[in-house]
């Protein structure tokens, strides 16, 4: 019993550390006033960019690839911050155009280093008999981080007002297209973090389509954790245990296959549901996907 348990949180830690970074990322963007549903295809374009680095020589940096995830999750995300912040585009359209340009020119690009072996990969850390991801170390900093940024000091609250009330910071003097620029390109560079976790430790390869979803899910997540850091830890770890559940259970059953793949897509859509009725969603910043127009009301 104890060795199912164990086993059942070290696989909810694994599948829950994209997740969870994704996650911070997207709430970084949210609580700017912006909203970005191209978590998928940063994610991709950042595996990408990891396992390209990480595979070029034996003697390849991994912390050379891990910075090249986060540049081009930021590098990608910066269209969607041309198209909201700086051409006031519909933010839920470019988000998906984000998705779509990323996860198809991961996968072209990508053709290529299909079958290639990774030289070198992210090895866990054992601690102690406890065993455990650099990154999943990482994204439970982050999160702590992220937490106390956003509530004791002054950028982190700026950027609060920003997502609130972009005319009242306005009004003291806060440059609001900077700040929400700024919070977009952090949001893509953690996004290529979780990408980089799949490519350089948990697949430790490169397919196309390995992001699987993931990324639709941490969109789902930042809702579902009311756009709260600390609570997003939780989440990721629920999530990850349904996906350890989904490959437990399906080779003791006789129900299809194709049920417990689509078993936490199912299950996104009922939390949302369940965070709608409780009213959940008025926790959303009160600016979230409104371009901002100086003058405007």
């Amino acid at each position: 019993m104890d060795n199912i348990v164990v086993e059942a949180l070290i696989r909810a830690l694994a599948v829950g550390t994209p997740l969870l970074l994704a996650c911070l990322g997207a709430i970084i963007n949210e609580r700017g006033g912006v909203v970005n549903l191209g978590v998928e295809g940063m994610m991709a374009v950042g595996a990408l960019a990891a396992f390209a680095v990480a595979s070029s020589s034996p003697d390849a940096n991994l912390w050379l690839a891990v910075g090249a995830s986060m540049l081009a999750g930021a590098a990608l995300a910066s269209l969607h911050a041309l198209a909201t912040v700086t051409l006031r585009a519909n933010q839920f359209v470019s988000g998906l155009a984000l998705a779509l340009i990323g996860t198809g020119a991961a996968g072209l690009l990508g053709k290529k280093f299909e079958g290639l072996p990774l030289f070198n990969k992210v090895n866990d850390w054992n601690l102690g008999g406890f065993v455990i991801n650099p990154f999943t170390v990482a994204a439970l900093l982050l999160a702590a981080a992220l937490a106390f940024y956003l509530n004791s000091t002054r950028s982190g609250l700026t950027l609060r007002s920003v997502g609130e009330n972009p005319a009242a910071a306005d009004v003291l003097g806060v440059n609001v297209g900077a700040v929400r620029i700024w919070a977009v390109l952090a949001g893509g560079s953690l996004s290529g973090l979780a990408g980089a976790f799949l490519a350089l430790s948990y697949r430790a390869s490169w397919a196309d389509n390995m992001t699987a979803g993931l990324g639709w899910i941490a969109v789902a997540l930042v809702i579902f954790v009311g756009w709260r850091p600390l609570r997003a830890v939780l989440g990721a770890l629920f999530f990850g245990f349904l996906y350890y559940l989904q490959f437990r259970l399906q080779g003791n059953s006789p129900v299809p296959t194709e049920v417990f793949n689509a078993m936490p897509f199912i299950l996104v859509l009922v939390v949302l549901a369940l965070a709608g009725l409780r009213g959940q969603q008025g926790d959303a910043p009160a600016g979230l996907g409104r371009p901002y127009v100086r003058g405007e009301r």
